[in-house]
This record gives structure tokens, sequence and C-alpha cells, in this order.
């Protein structure tokens, strides 16, 4: 549910989903400070959404448990899933905010370009690939294909369009972290409110 501050509406909502694979709740503040916590019994994955809460200045609570003993694969599209959902309940109308944004983010070797709109339209592309055999990181590992796999289902439950490519990089870490700093940045600017028109000659997002 979305919560309210005095003299406004506030740009919060938590969001829990259960499925026979996983348990997940979120709870997102687009006007936060960057506060972040995750804890999905994927430390690498972990560390991506705290970077994501703490690049785009959100308060993010991340709370996940799912079969890994089968792979990680549900736990982080279900996460992506639920971290939509938030994202655009939080954003409310989307009276006012900047809408576009991008950003080009470097990480030592690693250099990667996001663009996004918050356009109610879901689409990805991802133009960062993963050899099948790139070994995973962390323990349990988090497979960085399903970096890819995450943004897809963010982008699906949050309908907005999102371009990431990988401009330069070798190291798996890097780049994939790149990825995630670089689309946190993007929102941060996206959301940020500017004015108090909607930012859409069709009267809609």
């Amino acid at each position: 549910m979305t919560d309210r501050r005095p003299g406004g509406a506030a740009r919060r909502a938590s969001r829990t989903r259960t499925t026979k694979e996983t348990s997940v709740e979120v709870h997102l503040d687009l006007d936060g400070t960057g506060l972040a916590e995750a804890h999905c019994g994927l430390p690498f994955f972990d560390h991506m959404l705290e970077q994501l809460g703490r690049h785009a200045g959100f308060d993010l609570t991340v709370h996940a448990h799912g079969d890994l003993h089968v792979d990680a694969h549900h736990t982080v599209e279900d996460v992506g899933i639920v971290f939509g959902q938030c994202l655009a309940e939080a954003l409310g109308d989307k009276v006012g905010i900047r809408r576009f944004a991008s950003s080009l983010v470097p990480l030592d070797e690693a250099l990667v370009e996001v663009a996004l709109d918050l356009s109610g339209r879901p689409y990805l592309a991802f133009d960062v690939a993963f050899a099948p055999e790139t070994p995973g990181l962390g323990s349990p590992p988090f497979d960085p294909q399903l970096t890819e796999e995450f943004w897809r289902a963010v982008v699906t439950s949050g309908a907005l369009t999102l371009h990431v490519s990988r401009r330069a990089g070798k190291n798996t870490h890097h780049v994939v972290e790149a990825c995630f700093k670089a689309v946190a940045r993007a929102l941060h600017d996206a959301v940020r409110r500017e004015g108090s028109t909607l930012p859409s000659t069709k009267g809609t997002l």
C-alpha cells in the first residue's frame, strides 16, 4: 500500500509476493536518503540491490527467500517483479516527474550507458552479453546472465522503457555493478519532481 506524508502524497510503496518458489517483500521510498538493505540469500545480488537504492537515492528494503537449491533465477526474477510493482505504485500518477533520464557510469575498465523513460510502456533493450560459461559471482553464485532477467522483470512490472549498453569492460563484477549503478542514477533523475504537470502530450503515462 502507498503511504502519505503531511502536505502531500508520499512516494512510498510496499509489496509482497509469495509463490511455491519464492517469498519476496519490498519496501520503497522514492524520496529517501539512499538507505538500502537486501537479504536474498545471494550476497552479490544483495550488494547490487543496495547499490541500486544508494545511487538512486531511494530508501529500499528487500527480503527474499527462494529455492536457491534449484538455482537463483526464480529469486532474482521475483525480486525484480516486486521492485517494479513498488516503483510503479510509488510513482502514482507521475505528475511533475522528469520522466526521461540517461547516465554513463564507469567502474574501472567498465563503462555502461543507460537511457530510460517512465513511459508506462514496458520495453527492455539489454546490450550486455555474458558468455554462458562465465563463472557466477559470490557464494551461492549469482549468474551474471541473471542481470538481464532482473531488469526485464522490473521493466515488465514497472512499465518503463529501459536501454542498457556496455560501452567497455572485461571484468564481470565491474560490468554488472556498473549496470546497476547506471540504472540507479538514471532512475534518480527520472523520478525527480520538476514541475506540476504530467510530462506527456497524451495526458496519461
